[in-house]
Formats: C-alpha cells, structure tokens, sequence
C-alpha cells in the first residue's frame, strides 16, 4: 500500500493531525491490508465490519483504542478514498462515562514527599499544580513559564489548541530550584537527548514509582494528578468556567464531571445511619 499510504500521510498531514494520530491511523490502514491480503481500495463495507469483529473479540482492544482504530479507518476511506459509503453505517460502542479516580490533598502530598529526586518532584508537582496533561508537561519549554504574572502556556495541547493554566508559587520555588541545578536550554524538562524533551513514559513511570512509595492503592495514574486539580478547585469554590478554560475543554459538559466526584455539594449531607443514631442518642 505504498502509494496509498503515502496518499494518506498526505491528508493527515494537512488535516493537521499529531504525528502519534498519524503514526496509529497509517499503520492501523497496513494491518487492514495485512489482514485481507488486499490493499483497503479492493475492500468494503463487508470486509470492514469483519475486520472490527475480529479487533473487538479476538484481539480485545480497551474501549478508548477501538474507537481509535475505528477513526483511523474512517479517515482513510472518508479523506483518502473518497469512499464515504464503506463506512457510513460503521458504528461502534458508546463511550462508556465512567467517574474519575481523584486523589485527596494527604494524597497528594504524600506524593511530593516521597519524590526526593529534585527533577521527578518539580515534574509531578507541574503536572498536578497546573492541571496539566502529561504530554502537556513533557512539552514545556523554558520560555512557557510566566513568572511575572504567574501563568504556565500550554502551546498545541489536546486538540491544537493554546491555553493559559494556573502557576503555583509553591511549583515556581521548585521550578527555580531545579534551573539552578541542571540549567535547562529549550525544554524545561529534558529527556535522555539533550535536543529534546522527556518523555511521556517517562513522567508516567515517575508517578507510578512514587505512588508505590506512597502505599496509594487507588487505580491512579499520571492523568489522575489533572483529576485532582480540577476536583480541588471546584471544592475551593472555584467556578465551573475558570476550571473549564484552565483545563481547556471545549465543552463544560466534559468539565461537569468533576462536580460528580467533588465534595462540595455533599458537604452537608448526613447519611440516615448517622441521623437514626443521633435521633436515638
């Protein structure tokens, strides 16, 4: 398919999609050619959904990846093949809503405390005290970091989009500190290349060390640090629109799922157990 993928990478391209979408939408259109031993022209809307069956039950992709893959196939015959027929009654499972997993302030804390190395703490306390993405962070660059008027720009987060967050005093003292002991260039946070920016495998391993250390047992990961900043704001009173565009979602429906894990308007509620005990006291 070596003309057609160099037709799709074309399309991409100039779609504007990241070079990680690219990379999964061109070779998820080779395994489909790998698959049929014909290039995707010579298929169709049969072929489509017997090759999704066999994604869905034989090789038990997670929910998030098949739609990925779904999407890849939909581009290349949409955008590349002119074909929007094959795939027009492609349907595929709705997301499913589940709640955040959100880490309590002691939690978060206790992170921090047992991250003695200087570079993984200062990563992580970003990560969480501007409720950032980890690509979000991995991507920084010295010149992000607004210290007069206390913002962090996020430059081509989800969706191609600039945003403004939140800086932390607290996360700029350590900022300072950790400049003044490696002397970052262009990346604020460099990887094993000096030309380059750590990666986001890496700053997911740094979280995981840590919430081993921590003894943490929630089904936490990296992201669950944006959870908890946003979960913390809204319990502080912050309005559901400032969390909205620190975090950058589009629509404050996405960003109402925190009020769902939040404490604020649980607060005052009393569980009838402890009432009927009262009432009996």
């Amino acid at each position: 398919m070596g003309k057609l993928r160099d037709q799709m990478l074309v399309d991409l391209q100039l779609s504007g999609a990241k070079p990680r979408t690219q990379k999964t939408y061109l070779r998820e259109a080779e395994n489909l050619a790998k698959y049929f031993h014909k290039s995707p022209e010579e298929l169709g809307e049969d072929e489509l959904k017997e090759y999704l069956l066999y994604l869905m039950k034989e090789r038990h992709l997670s929910e998030g990846t098949f739609r990925f893959y779904v999407a890849g196939l939909k581009f290349l015959y949409r955008k590349t093949l002119k074909r929007e027929w094959a795939v027009e009654k492609i349907r595929y499972p709705r997301a499913k809503r589940k709640l955040p997993v959100v880490l309590d302030l002691t939690e978060v804390e206790s992170l921090f405390s047992v991250t003695k190395n200087l570079k993984h703490k200062t990563i992580l306390m970003m990560t969480y005290s501007s409720g950032l993405r980890a690509s979000e962070t991995a991507s920084l660059k010295l010149t992000d970091i607004d210290s007069k008027r206390m913002m962090v720009r996020v430059s081509q987060g989800k969706g191609g989009k600039d945003r403004y967050s939140i800086l932390s005093q607290r996360a700029l003292e350590h900022l300072r500190q950790y400049w003044r002991k490696y002397h970052p260039t262009e990346w604020l946070f460099e990887g094993a290349k000096k030309d380059d920016h750590i990666t986001t495998h890496s700053i997911q391993l740094m979280f995981y060390a840590a919430k081993k250390r921590a003894g943490i047992r929630k089904p936490a990961s990296v992201h669950t640090l944006r959870h908890s900043f946003a979960t913390h704001l809204i319990e502080a009173g912050t309005s559901l629109h400032h969390v909205q565009m620190l975090l950058g979602h589009r629509s404050p429906t996405t960003t109402t799922v925190y009020l769902h894990v939040s404490r604020l308007n649980l607060a005052q509620v009393i569980s009838p157990l402890d009432r009927a005990a009262q009432q009996i006291s």
